[in-house]
């Protein structure tokens, strides 16, 4: 079975070389004090890899969606932290490509972190894509996907099967 690389979401977090670089997604110029800064209005969030075996080295801040518990899971302070109930990974397509080893890296020019992309700042975030209600306005949401909803003002992910949130 082929492995899918972990993402790492490192928000402020590790040392290193910065780069001032913020990169804007669905706009033209990033506006907030984010390393990856999304367009407002959208009805589209960030997709978590999903991953059948957690990562064994996995850093503070990473964020997964686990095809065998069915749950989206965040590192933090040592341990794995379930953000879902178990869903349903039936929608999950099967990774069909060849890993290559690589990885992206946004704020720094290198990092030691193990992940497919890795935000690196001492002084930025990541600042989610921001959606009102997406129980009720994401269309066709994935397993793993998660977004900021502004109508509740709190971390939205998808398992499958309903929406989790968190304050």
């Amino acid at each position: 079975m082929m492995k899918i690389s972990v993402l790492l979401l490192v928000v402020g977090y590790f040392g290193g070389s910065l780069a001032l670089g913020q990169t804007a997604i669905g706009k033209r110029t990033a506006d907030g004090d984010g390393v990856l800064d999304f367009a407002s209005g959208t009805t589209k969030g960030i997709i978590l890899p999903a991953v059948e075996t957690l990562p064994a080295t996995p850093a503070n801040g990473t964020f997964v969606y686990d095809k065998n518990a069915q749950m989206v899971k965040v590192f933090t302070n040592g341990a794995w932290m379930n953000l879902s109930d178990e869903g349903d990974n039936s929608a999950v397509l099967p990774y069909s490509g060849t890993a290559n080893g690589k990885q992206t890296v946004i704020g720094a020019k290198s990092t030691e972190v193990d992940g497919v992309l890795v935000l690196e700042a001492t002084d930025k975030a990541l600042i989610l894509p921001k959606v009102a209600s997406p129980h009720l306005n994401v269309p066709s949401p994935y397993p793993g996907m998660m977004c900021y909803d502004t109508d509740a003002k709190a971390l939205a992910v998808y398992d499958g099967s309903v929406w989790s949130y968190w304050k």
